[in-house]
């Protein structure tokens, strides 16, 4: 297994260990959940750098890198979300989104097509991280909205793109 999968696999050890700090009970508990979340959303933008300029890139990474982000991210969520700091509509924007690139690709590797990660849904992904982890702090309600939003948008605006971009993929004659 080479580096980038290693902090791939890092990431999705790290997610447990956040739930568990999440619902413990202890001073800072909160603060301790935002560390290790932060830790396993940098791990994404090292194995991504690492797999890309020592080329490192493998069938694993790409199955397993996106995974262990969608887990990651919709973990935080669903624990905002079970404290009513997180609308649940956001939460079902985000898995409706993940569900629905998840079975376009599906389709397209039926056709003997892969699609690559575009730049949207980096975006995306790096934006969602950030207000994940802004989340985690007392904040206005006017920067919870942004953070809300600013994921919802980028979300929506990315899972259109990328069928608007692929939508010769979906054959409706066949």
């Amino acid at each position: 297994m080479n580096t980038a999968n290693k902090l791939t696999m890092l990431r999705v050890a790290l997610i447990p260990v956040y739930l568990v700090l999440w619902y413990l009970d202890f001073p800072g508990n909160n603060y301790a959940a935002l560390a290790v979340f932060v830790i396993a959303s940098l791990t994404d933008l090292l194995d991504g750098y690492i797999a890309r300029h020592y080329n490192q890139i493998t069938d694993f990474g790409k199955f397993m890198d996106p995974l262990a982000d969608k887990v990651l991210v919709i973990t935080s969520m669903i624990c905002f979300c079970s404290m009513g700091q997180f609308p649940a509509w956001a939460l079902v924007i985000v898995m409706a989104r993940e569900f629905a690139v998840s079975g376009l690709r599906l389709v397209a590797v039926d056709n003997g097509r892969v699609i690559a990660a575009g730049w949207s849904g980096k975006v995306k992904t790096a934006s969602t991280m950030v207000c994940l982890c802004v989340l985690h702090f007392p904040i206005s309600v006017l920067l919870w909205w942004v953070c809300v939003i600013v994921i919802a948008g980028t979300t929506l605006y990315s899972g259109i793109e990328y069928f608007v971009l692929n939508r010769d993929v979906l054959n409706w004659n066949k």
